[in-house]
């Protein structure tokens, strides 16, 4: 049987192309925003839509982030796309003046060391819109969320901010646009990428692939 795979719906975009590029991939995808069908779950994905600070209100204020922890901690396969990613960390700068703290920061689901932040103004468009390569580091290259994927392997990226401070061994990958930074990262159930799978092709699609083969294994 296919496993079950929540695309968590946190109404901010469409998110149909991650639920086919899932089910493409061999996985049952469906959109679920009740918090409570997070921890039956299979397997969650986190899709990159709206900004840091808005999806961090939202998640908090229907409960989304606390299920989404808990099943994490459980260990429950996990991948976030984008801003999805993003969220995983512990801070990002992205938001409204009424949902930044003193420090400017809104804090994130805190599951990832590290935080967010806009990519430098050097003379670059922002955002980052468009195909760019993925070096694979040492871990990303003994990674099996990274099996058949060639090393500056092209995905395609829109974004504005960019994790920094990430541990080491928690980056598969990095860009370099403005500045390097981690475009896939890995810890234990967690994985997630800057860019967008859905939208990247046949290598995007591989991806997709194997972060199911990972769920299946687990199950």
């Amino acid at each position: 049987m296919a496993p079950d795979i929540v695309v968590i719906d946190y109404h901010k975009g469409n998110i149909a192309s991650v639920v086919r590029g899932l089910t493409a991939a061999g996985g049952s995808a469906r959109i679920a925003d009740d918090p409570a069908e997070f921890g039956r779950a299979d397997a969650l994905v986190l899709p990159g839509v709206g900004s840091f600070g808005d999806a961090m209100v939202y998640l908090n204020e229907r409960g989304q982030r606390d299920a989404i922890v808990r099943a994490i901690e459980a260990g429950t396969p996990f991948l976030g796309i984008c801003l999805g990613q993003q969220l995983l960390f512990e801070w990002g700068t992205e938001g409204h003046e009424d949902e930044l703290d003193e420090q400017g920061r809104v804090a994130g689901l805190g599951v990832l060391q590290g935080h967010c932040e806009l990519l430098p103004q050097v003379g670059l468009k922002v955002p980052h819109v468009g195909w760019d390569q993925v070096r694979l580091t040492e871990a990303g290259r003994a990674n099996p969320f990274m099996r058949n994927v060639a090393d500056e392997s092209n995905f395609y990226f829109t974004h504005s901010y960019v994790v920094q401070g990430a541990r080491a061994e928690d980056v598969l990958g990095t860009t370099d646009y403005a500045v390097e930074f981690p475009s896939v990262v890995a810890r234990d159930n967690v994985y997630a990428a800057q860019f967008h799978p859905e939208k990247s092709s046949e290598k995007g699609a591989r991806l997709m692939e194997n972060f199911v083969r990972l769920v299946e294994g687990r199950a």
